[in-house]
């Protein structure tokens, strides 16, 4: 988002040369930058003790592929702690392990995705919010065929890609334990 009015001071903004960043709007009143702005998002791909990965339907997002547990962060929140608590939102479950596994600009929806890969505890129920209209354990193999395909921009893809990547390396898919990774 660009400003064009001030937040604080509701005066339409002008521009100014700020060194490296270039032209930046700019309030006069306030003497201060207004820069860009864009929604951050976490996404993760949550797997169980048989390197099963969750797929979620979710019809106001896709009806065609399945896709990842996702969703904003609020305000004064940590990328790991926003992961946590929409995997628990979305699914009930409660995880054992947590790992950043990079970040990824999604230019249709103007969004900074941050990507984990989670695994949970074994023996867990789901219990899906409303946001979500159904879900299911697959083999990380063929969830890959299951998200938006690669090339196109998809995180879902990015991460599944890792995790397959990973097992079929011997490596275990999800390395770090979540009281480890805060």
């Amino acid at each position: 988002m660009r400003f064009t009015y001030c937040p604080d001071c509701g005066s339409k903004l002008g521009e100014r040369e700020l060194g490296d960043e270039g032209m930046v709007p700019w309030c006069d009143k306030c003497g201060k930058p207004w820069f860009d702005m864009f929604s951050t998002c976490v996404i993760a791909l949550v797997a169980n003790e048989r390197d099963e990965v969750l797929l979620q339907r979710q019809a106001y997002i896709s009806t065609r592929y399945c896709n990842l547990v996702s969703g904003y962060m609020a305000p004064g929140e940590t990328a790991e702690e926003a992961a946590r608590r929409e995997i628990k939102e979305e699914t009930g479950l409660d995880i054992e392990a947590l790992e950043l596994a990079g970040t990824w600009w999604f230019a249709r929806k103007g969004l900074l995705m941050i990507g984990f890969l989670a695994r949970v505890s074994a023996g867990q129920e789901l219990k899906l919010s409303v946001e979500v209209d159904s879900a299911e354990w697959q083999p990380a193999e063929k969830a890959l065929t299951m998200v938006h395909p690669a090339g196109n921009g998809s995180t879902s893809n990015a991460l599944t890609s890792i995790f397959c990547e990973r097992l079929r390396r011997g490596v275990p898919g999800v390395a770090v334990k979540w009281e480890d990774s805060v």
